[in-house]
Parts: structure tokens; sequence; C-alpha cells
């Protein structure tokens, strides 16, 4: 993650300390030889000063309110500063540049405590069921009649989550349903899925997202470990923490794998199908790691990044398989409005058919990643059953609408 020390951890007690802030400009005081910069995160806004004759003040001289920067000095305590506390800035980066201003006046104080939150200070998030186009820009979708025009259930809270991150929604989570509208007839497939999401800014690159990723899913199994040995019995269910670190392997190293060791060779050369993942699972099983990250599918989906000079992978998008099953996508997300555009067009996606979406990119956003885990896959997985659908009171599939 970036280095940073959220604003409402910086105190008086911690004058004369090195600290570092990032967030969205707020405000620009110039005064001629001193330059007030008031930078805002999730947490509250703080003052920071850059003085003339030092680097920093030809840094912060190129701002512009709603900017994304990373601001590095000493804590100073002084009762003229907002707060009695503020930062004498020694260094200034420009994580993001905004194209323009909120519409409307961004409030100066942010209150935390109508949230609920995670230890971890993640806070959780409801976005909307019913949407005016589907996350992915597929056909996928189940139309609803909203009134005098057409709408759909949501296939995945992916567009809000990166709007909220834009918004100072820096570490967000949601538990809700998601709607696939796709004919299908397997064992891991249903209509209506329950779906863990998680979204996070200021982050260096998709790692950081896996990171969070399997730390979360390990303290999941850990707490079924301790809590849940009745259940576990009664489904004759084994399970066991993975303690090492979840192997992570490039898309192309999971391909050779697959052909060199199964003579198995997906349809698909873009993607992994689900005997790939069994078998993969079967490989990683047999050393030790019932869990394993796939990193770098071609071809993405406009929001991930993608071709990014220097990489060693085609995308930042990641799977992770469990048990021989993929439980969730993840990466990082494309946080430049123009390459986003770009991407679309590229994809054959209407970028109008988005401009609610991309308009929240236009006011400066962070670099940010995040997953979507099937709540019903994991408890497939973790329980042993051999279908999906038993593992939900009332699944929904192409075939199944009541009771």
């Amino acid at each position: 993650m970036i280095d940073r020390t959220y604003i409402d951890g910086i105190t008086r007690e911690q004058d004369g300390t090195e600290r570092t802030i990032a967030g969205h400009v707020h405000d620009l005081r110039d005064l001629g030889g001193i330059v007030f910069v008031v930078v805002r995160d999730r947490t509250g806004t703080m003052q920071a000063v850059a003085k003339e004759g030092e680097d920093v003040f030809e840094q912060v001289g190129t701002l512009d309110r709603e900017d994304v920067v990373q601001l590095r000095g000493t804590v100073s305590a002084t009762d003229q500063a907002p707060g009695g506390v503020e930062l004498d800035a020694t260094t200034c980066t420009v994580i993001s540049e905004a194209q323009d201003s909120p519409p409307l006046e961004i409030a100066k104080d942010v209150d935390a405590d109508l949230s609920t939150r995670l230890d971890t200070e993640f806070e959780e998030v409801d976005t909307p069921t019913l949407s005016a186009a589907g996350a992915e820009g597929g056909a996928d979708l189940f139309p609803v009649v909203y009134y005098d025009r057409e709408a759909f259930l949501s296939q995945s809270p992916q567009l809000y989550k990166q709007m909220l991150v834009a918004a100072g929604f820096d570490r967000l989570f949601e538990v809700g349903d998601a709607f696939r509208a796709e004919r299908f007839a397997t064992s891991r497939h249903v209509s209506e899925i329950s779906m863990f999401d998680v979204e996070l800014g200021y982050i260096e690159d998709h790692r950081d997202v896996m990171d969070v990723q399997e730390e979360s899913l390990r303290h999941t199994l850990e707490r079924l470990d301790a809590t849940a040995s009745r259940e576990l019995d009664l489904l004759d269910a084994s399970l066991s923490v993975p303690e090492e670190p979840f192997p992570r392997i490039a898309f192309d190293e999971a391909l050779s794998i697959l052909d060199e060791e199964f003579d198995h060779v997906p349809d698909d050369p873009e993607d992994i199908d689900s005997t790939g993942e069994r078998l993969l699972g079967e490989h990683f099983a047999e050393r030790g790691h019932p869990a394993v990250f796939v990193v770098g599918y071609p071809d993405e989906k406009f929001y991930y990044r993608q071709g990014v000079p220097g990489d060693d992978v085609a995308s930042r998008k990641f799977d992770l398989l469990y048990r021989g099953l993929e439980l969730s996508s993840g990466g990082q997300r494309e946080h430049d409005v123009d390459r986003l555009t770009a991407t679309m067009r590229e994809q054959g996606v209407d970028p109008d058919d988005f401009a609610f979406y991309l308009d929240a990119f236009r006011y400066g956003v962070p670099p940010h990643g995040g997953y979507g885990l099937g709540i019903d896959r994991l408890v497939k997985q973790v329980a042993g059953l051999d279908n999906v659908k038993e593992a939900i009171l009332f699944p929904r599939t192409p075939d199944r609408l009541t009771p």
C-alpha cells in the first residue's frame, strides 16, 4: 500500500516527528512566500505548509483542487492551525491529477461515526441492486421495468465501488447479491449470487489487493476452524488453514502447468476452464497449497489496469482458486479516465452509457483495486459439496424460480 498515516491519527503529541499523509487537495491558499495545502482523506482534513526557498514550494505550486497527493513532512503542534496541528511539508508527490472540480463543494468534515467498520477500518456500504447498465458491459443481464424505461438487476457493485473510492471511501466492503442471466447447466453457477466485495484506494498495485484477500480468507478459515467444528463434523468436511503464503503464478505459467503435467489445453486461450481450475487445484494441493492466485489474464474488461509498460503480465487482474475452484476475481483498476475511455472504445463499449461512472474519475481518483468473492462457492468448497446449489437455501437457476 502507498505509505500514509490517516489524518485523524496525527496528533499534537507527535510534534517533531515525520509523517506522510495522502488524499485529495481540499483547498489551496497562496500567501506569496508560503502556501497552505489542505488535504482531505476519509477521516478528515489537515493543513500542510510549504515555504518559499524549499523544493516542496515549487512542487505544491502546480497543484489544483481535488488532485490526489502524497505529502511528507514534520508534524508541528500550533494553535494557529486547524485542529492544533499541521504538517511542515518536505516532499509532495502527485498521485493522480484531477481533470475538473466537483460540481458541489466538498464538505469539510468527514463523519466517521455513522459507518459500520471492521477492525481494520473498512467501511460497509450498500450499492444499488437496480442499475442503468451492467458493470461488465455485456448482454447477460436481467432486464426489469423501471417506471417508463428499462433497467437491469446488478451484475456486480464494481462501478459503484470505484466511484466510492473516488469519493474518499478508500477501504470499503459490501455483502450483497448479484445476478447473471447466463444459460448455464453446471455445478458451479447460479443466477443469483451472494457476494463479498472489497475495494481499496491508495494501492501500489494488484499485489496489495492480493495481500488483503489472502489475509481475509485465512482469517475466515481460522474462525471456521475455531467455531464450526460441530457443523464441519456433521458434513464430514475436513478443513485445514493454510499457514504458508498462497502461491502466485502468472497466467502463462498456469497454462504451462496444465499442458506439461496434464496434457490439458483450455479451449479459450485467454481463460482457464473449469477442468483447468480443478487440475491446478490438484497440482498445488499435492504441494500443500489449497489456495493459489493466477495473475495476468489477457484482454480483460475495461476497468482492469492492463498493458502497463514494464509489467511482465498482460493485466493486473487475478483469480483466486481454492480447492480447484475460482472463488474470486480482482485486481488493480484503471484510474486514468483517458485510458479507461480508450479501452472502452476498443472493446466496443459506448462511454456514453457509462457517463455516470466516468464522471467520478474526472475529479481525481487514487490508484485502487479490489475483488469480489462468491460466498456460495466458498461454502461449497469448505463443506465439500458437489454442487453450489446445495450451499443456498433457495437457489435460482435458469430452470428454477420457486420456491
